[in-house]
């Protein structure tokens, strides 16, 4: 673990100067809180699975600027209004916790199934000193059933949990009419947005943009999907744990 942990006094220039380039500007408090959350995810992935990516550039791009760069679709402004913000699948924090040390007055509930995963995240939320972020240990169809979280959210947000018709059933039915949906995903983008046409139009979603994202060091772009919750979503959904992934929307 220590072999990969930068110097004490280093500076990440990288994070710095490419969020910049999205039009963020990182001052010191954001990065030591950046360093800080590197330190913890390399102390704890020593003990459970969280990421196979450990070093410290490849952390500062392939999470922190991935996640941060989900304010080429939703600027600032419409990010800050969104009153409450759930990460499906959060994982090790990503999207949303980078999100929230930039834009420390988001209401974040990061949404995540595995037990250990969301010790970690409690952990971290505690040890960065964030408030306004609850961690929800369910899985996304049993949230998306329970009337405290159906349709009560701004904003949902997630990376690298399934494939878009998928993630659609999952998010939609988190989100009130008029809320965002945004989708990190990689290079094959195109093909999942035509294969979840149905999902769209089941679920009450409406697709707005997709955007490519250029990141230093990687041969290839990365995409943010946009997608619009224009009408309700049926009760029927999200079906039964396990279903959506199994039986995709089509």
């Amino acid at each position: 673990m220590v072999d990969h942990l930068p110097p004490e006094n280093s500076a990440p220039p990288l994070l710095a100067g490419e969020a910049g380039r999205l039009g963020l500007s990182l001052g010191e408090k954001h990065l030591g809180m950046f360093r800080s959350y590197y330190e913890q995810l390399l102390d704890w992935n020593s003990r459970i699975n969280l990421t196979r990516i450990v070093g410290w550039e490849e952390v500062q791009v392939q999470h922190f600027l991935d996640s941060l760069s989900a304010v080429l679709v939703l600027p600032p402004t419409e990010l800050a209004s969104a009153s409450r913000i759930v990460d499906i699948g959060s994982g090790a924090g990503f999207p949303g916790l980078p999100l929230k040390i930039v834009f420390p007055a988001i209401q974040l509930m990061l949404l995540e199934s595995t037990g250990k995963k969301a010790d970690f995240l409690r952990h971290l939320v505690q040890h960065l000193g964030l408030g306004g972020v609850t961690v929800l240990q369910a899985r996304a169809e049993e949230a998306g059933r329970d009337p405290v979280h159906r349709e009560r959210y701004d904003l949902a947000l997630a990376r690298a949990v399934a494939d878009l018709a998928v993630l659609l059933e999952y998010a939609l039915p988190l989100l009130r009419v008029g809320g965002l949906f945004v989708a990190h995903k990689g290079q094959r983008v195109e093909e999942e947005v035509a294969a979840a046409e149905a999902a769209l139009q089941l679920l009450g979603g409406r697709l707005r943009t997709l955007r490519a994202v250029e990141l230093p060091g990687l041969d290839f772009p990365r995409h943010l999907v946009l997608v619009e919750k224009v009408a309700p979503t049926a009760e029927r959904y999200p079906r039964r744990p396990g279903l959506p992934a199994r039986r995709p929307l089509s």
